[in-house]
C-alpha cells in the first residue's frame, strides 16, 4: 500500500480510470446494442451480467500480467510478420466484430424489419446473448490490461481503475441503452462505430498501428452532429397533412 502516500500513483490512477472509460465506450455499446434484443425484464441483467463479466476478466488478466505479456512474444510468422496470441485475439475479435456489425445494419435496414422483429426477438437467448458479450469481453479486456499495464507500475491502482471504470458503465448502461434503442439513426451510428473500432483491431492485430484518438475524434464528431439532428427534428414544428375526404375528391375529380 506505499503508493497511498506516493502522488504520482494518485496522477496514474486518474489518467487511467479515465481512459479506461473511454476504452469502455466500445464495450458498453455492443452490450447495449446485443442486450436491447431481449425481453424488457431481461435487458437490465443482461447488461449488469456482461459488465461484471468484463470486470471480472479484467481482475483475472491483470493478477496474470506475466501471462498476458507472454501473448506479445511472436508464436508464428505469416507474410514476414510474427504473429503472437495477442495478434490472433485480436484478429477473431475484429472480425467478430465486423459480422455482427453488418448483421446487425442488415436487420435494421432490409426486409420488413418491424414485421420480423417479434419473431427474432422470441428466438434470441439470454445465454446467448451473454456468450456473445463474454467472447467480446475478452477481447477489450487483453487491450484494456496492456493499456493499464503500460500506464502504472502497483497492481492496485490498476484495479481500482478498472473498478471504478466498470462501476461507471454499470451506471450508464441503462440510459445509454434506452437512448440508443429509442433513436434508430444513433443506432445505425453505433453499429457503424463497431465497424470501425472492428477494423481497427484487424488492423492492430496485423502490426499497423492506429491511435485511438483519430477514432475516438470520429465517433465524437459524429455523435455531436447527430445530437445536433436530434435537436432540429425536436425544435421544428411538426408538419400536418390535412386528409381529403372522399366527398371532396370526387368534387375535385368533377
Amino acid at each position: 500500500m506505499e503508493w497511498i502516500s506516493n502522488p504520482s500513483a494518485w496522477i496514474a490512477l486518474l489518467t487511467l480510470t479515465i481512459l479506461e472509460i473511454v476504452l469502455g465506450i466500445d464495450n458498453i455499446i455492443f452490450i447495449s446494442i446485443l442486450s436491447n434484443k431481449l425481453p424488457e425484464d431481461q435487458q437490465g441483467k443482461a447488461r449488469q451480467v456482461g459488465l461484471l463479466a468484463a470486470l471480472f476478466m479484467r481482475i483475472i488478466l491483470l493478477f496474470s500480467i506475466s501471462w498476458v505479456v507472454q501473448l506479445t512474444n511472436p508464436i508464428f510468422s505469416m507474410f514476414g510478420l510474427g504473429i503472437s496470441g495477442r495478434d490472433l485475439i485480436l484478429l477473431g475479435g475484429g472480425l467478430f466484430l465486423l459480422w455482427k456489425a453488418t448483421h446487425e445494419i442488415h436487420e435494421n435496414l432490409e426486409g420488413h424489419y418491424e414485421d420480423a422483429h417479434a419473431e427474432k426477438e422470441k428466438k434470441v437467448s439470454f445465454w446467448n446473448v451473454i456468450a456473445q458479450i463474454a467472447m467480446l469481453d475478452i477481447v477489450f479486456s487483453l487491450d484494456s490490461v496492456i493499456t493499464a499495464v503500460g500506464m502504472a507500475d502497483d497492481l492496485a491502482v490498476m484495479i481500482i481503475a478498472v473498478v471504478i471504470a466498470i462501476g461507471i458503465m454499470l451506471f450508464a448502461a441503462a440510459p445509454l441503452s434506452e437512448f440508443v434503442n429509442n433513436h434508430p439513426t444513433v443506432k445505425i451510428l453505433a453499429l457503424s462505430f463497431l465497424l470501425l473500432i472492428g477494423f481497427s483491431l484487424i488492423i492492430e492485430g496485423l502490426h499497423q498501428h492506429i491511435p485511438k484518438g483519430y477514432i475516438y475524434f470520429a465517433m465524437g464528431f459524429s455523435v455531436f452532429v447527430e445530437m445536433l439532428n436530434l435537436r432540429m427534428k425536436k425544435t421544428k414544428n411538426p408538419v400536418t397533412l390535412r386528409k381529403t375526404s372522399p366527398e371532396k375528391k370526387e368534387e375535385i375529380t368533377a
